[in-house]
């Protein structure tokens, strides 16, 4: 038996492999439209600003383009799979950067814990009735061995199963806003007060970003794939515009179309009363029993997108921290036919489900323990490693010689910063809110994320002292 040749270099990941509509794909699917939309906006109306909730999703859109602007200059200069690690190591040092490196380690393995809990509650509430009895975990294992077997083949194999996915979920709830609108809104016909400032900066607007901004999450990944993307420098920005357009307006209008089938004036009492039918009762209303049923569905295909964006997104930190030598050298080695970083998809996924069988054997809820608690965790790193990156980008530009205007060096950056500042403190003092729990290990989760960056930058230090030339290769820009 012939060896296989390897159709690309062992520590670089496949070049061209990857286009425009494949990185949107992986960044709205890790945003989970229909997940976000039908899980996280009720609770938005019900505990926020009410028929506001459109407008603060607008409000969380605008923050993030801005954030953007900074952020895709950036990627014209930075490249490689570390994205914010590599963007805060050039921006801020190595040792923040290898700190951000751990956050974002930790914050995207939170995330796709509870996505893994989340996805096993609906597929064994969908199974039992069908006479198939079967805990959540065992579903989340199932979920957990496809992931892995897909993160293995070429980026564009994910990317096209993440489009079709994408695609259905989108389209479930567009039909569901168009047939509000054909029926002409609701019982107080069509408004657009949910955009009027004296709606969206009513009392609860605070508690309402706490749901809205953890609906983006995933948005940034769009950097992590510049070492695949077919021309990264022109691809990645249009990508990052993209995504946090396409998120906004869609999130936008199809929590306006439930305003309207409810009317702004009831909208919150009704989210008050039943956060889990609050939309099955709109799509069943409007569009009839069946599309309760395929969007029951559609929920579990999403999560299942959602995971395996994320599966990919980790795969690329682990790759990259394994190539530079923060970690097992072997996570650095790609597929030599697909280009993938396979052996850190075995690894990641090994510790996926070791930390679902500790939950398991603790004999932790899924969905009020597993779910909740990881998607507050999630949160709040993102964001701590949102405010690293905006910081890295205007130290960047001060010592580095671009083309680019005050607006996007400084000015730009310097708001995201300031509004990313704001949204984190917001997540902070409404933890026991976003997770519906007071636990003492809730509470403590800020300082875990402080502790974690910490440790990664006391390592980095560590490493210069012991091992100086693998720390002054940290951060290293790989094209």
């Amino acid at each position: 038996m012939n060896d296989a040749v390897p159709l690309v270099p062992p520590d670089r990941l496949a070049k061209n492999s990857v286009g425009l509509a494949h990185i949107v794909f992986f960044v709205v699917a890790a945003a989970a439209p229909l997940t976000a939309v039908v899980g996280a906006s009720p609770a938005a109306f019900a505990f926020g600003n009410g028929a506001g909730v459109p407008g603060a999703f607008v409000l969380a859109g605008l923050l993030y383009l801005v954030f953007s602007v900074g952020f895709a200059a950036m990627s014209r200069q930075i490249g490689g799979a570390g994205a914010f690690y590599t963007y805060i190591a050039q921006g801020l040092g190595k040792p923040a950067g290898v700190g951000g490196a751990f956050v974002a380690l930790v914050t995207y393995s939170a995330v796709q814990i509870a996505v893994y809990a989340l996805f096993g509650v609906f597929v064994a509430a969908a199974l039992t009735p069908l006479g198939l009895d079967a805990p959540w975990w065992l579903w989340a294992l199932v979920a957990l061995v496809a992931v892995m077997f897909c993160g293995q083949r070429n980026i564009a194999f994910s990317g096209a199963i993440l489009g079709v996915c994408m695609l259905a979920e989108i389209a479930i709830l567009l039909l569901l806003d168009i047939g509000i609108l054909a029926k002409g809104g609701g019982p107080e016909g069509f408004t657009f007060s949910s955009f009027a400032p004296a709606t969206v900066f009513a009392p609860g607007l605070g508690v309402a970003l706490v749901f809205v901004i953890g609906s983006f999450i995933g948005f940034e990944a769009t950097a992590i794939f510049g070492e695949e993307a077919e021309q990264p420098e022109k691809t990645i920005p249009r990508a990052t515009y993209i995504a946090v357009l396409l998120i906004t307006v869609f999130y936008a209008f199809s929590t306006w179309a439930a305003v309207q089938f409810y009317g702004p004036s009831q909208v919150q009492a009704v989210a008050g009363t039943g956060l889990e039918t609050f939309y099955f009762t709109a799509a069943g209303a409007v569009l009839g029993g069946w599309s309760v049923e395929v969007m029951n569905l559609l929920l579990i295909t999403s999560l299942f997108a959602c995971i395996l964006s994320f599966h990919n997104t980790l795969n690329r930190y682990f790759f990259a921290l394994g190539r530079e030598g923060l970690a097992l050298r072997a996570l650095g080695k790609v597929h030599g036919v697909h280009g993938s970083p396979h052996v850190a998809g075995y690894v990641q996924s090994a510790v996926a489900a070791v930390i679902l069988a500790l939950f398991v054997s603790s004999g932790a809820d899924p969905y009020t323990v597993v779910f909740s608690f990881m998607s507050a965790l999630a949160v709040l790193g993102i964001l701590a490693v949102q405010v690293l990156v905006s910081l890295a980008v205007i130290r960047f530009f001060r010592v580095t010689p671009t083309r680019h205007g005050v607006w996007t060096t400084l000015i730009a950056p310097a708001l995201g910063l300031v509004g990313l500042v704001g949204a984190l403190v917001l997540v902070t003092v409404n933890l026991s809110l976003l997770t519906g729990s007071e636990s003492p290990l809730v509470m403590a989760f800020p300082y875990g994320i402080a502790l974690v960056f910490l440790i990664g930058a006391g390592f980095s230090l560590f490493l210069r002292q012991r091992r100086p030339e693998l720390y002054a290769s940290l951060g290293e820009v790989f094209s």
